[in-house]
């Protein structure tokens, strides 16, 4: 390779790198917003929204305080519902899809195959159009509190589940089911003995995701779940409306600042697993 060849490598390497630069600074800057005004004065969020909060502009934890304490539903309360109902959903996403993808790589029959083309093809349908059936649904059905609401997001969050478990199911030799059979395990124990330790890597990674989809889910809990009684977080915020729909930017500008960086701590510290569960999932097979 000549000097006239590397020196145009180099110069589409340093434009690429500029580029990708600025699309980082653009994806990041929402975030940086969000966390300056977190501390600024509400007067000062809507006039002054990219100036850093010196002076008669910062307004400290005040901000936190007053989003916490705004109206007569407990942050706290909302805290505990995003939780829980992030954790279930997780939990049992992980459980049935893992469980029907082993079934859909190991089954080679046309319902099976139907069955995963199906799984697949509801990912790219918009949730708006079921929306207003669902909620009527979900209603009639009772899935309605933080504890049955999970069982609606088994069946959004199962298309990208099954669609990662399958492709890694197919890469582990049958021989080690074939193997634990021949020793006297039935299909559960060969299921949780065998199956669930070597999917670990895709579990991992199909959990990350799905907690950050359903922690940051303003949608789905804004149309089933009763507000009067049970809010999470995006909803907790959703309802910090003075008189005349008047909105304490300061104050929602902490909330979601407080929303955010357990997600952002979540992913940055399991970013690797992804990463290594996406290309299991997707190449192997």
């Amino acid at each position: 390779m000549n000097a006239k060849t590397l020196s145009a490598e180099a110069r589409r390497k340093t434009i690429l790198s500029v580029v990708l630069a600025v699309i980082c600074v653009i994806y990041v800057l929402p975030a940086v917003a969000v966390v300056i005004n977190s501390f600024k004065l509400n007067t000062f969020v809507k006039t002054d929204t990219f100036a850093l909060p010196t002076g008669e502009m910062w307004a400290g934890f005040s901000n936190f305080i007053k989003g916490m304490t705004f109206g007569n539903y407990p942050f706290a309360k909302s805290v505990l519902y995003s939780v829980v109902i992030t954790l279930l959903s997780t939990a049992l996403i992980l459980l049935c899809t893992s469980m029907a993808a082993w079934y859909i790589a190991r089954v080679n029959s046309l319902f099976c195959k139907a069955l995963y083309f199906l799984c697949v093809f509801s990912m790219v349908v918009p949730f708006q159009m079921v929306m207003f059936t669902l909620s009527k649904t979900a209603n009639n059905l009772h899935l309605n509190t933080p504890w049955t609401i999970p069982i609606i997001y088994l069946g959004f969050g199962a298309g990208l589940a099954i669609f990662m478990f399958v492709g890694f199911v197919k890469s582990i030799p049958l021989e080690i089911e074939e193997a634990a059979a021949i020793d006297g395990c039935g299909p559960l124990r060969t299921y949780f003995s065998v199956v669930v330790p070597m999917l670990k890597p895709t579990m991992i990674s199909v959990g990350i995701l799905e907690i950050m989809w359903v922690w940051n889910d303003f949608l789905l809990p804004y149309l089933v779940l009763d507000k009067n009684l049970y809010r999470t977080i995006p909803i907790h915020i959703q309802y910090l409306k003075g008189s005349y729909g008047t909105v304490d930017l300061g104050a929602t500008m902490a909330l979601i600042l407080l929303s955010i960086i357990p997600v952002i701590v979540f992913y940055l510290t399991c970013q690797k697993h992804i990463i290594k569960g996406v290309a299991a999932g997707a190449v192997k097979g």
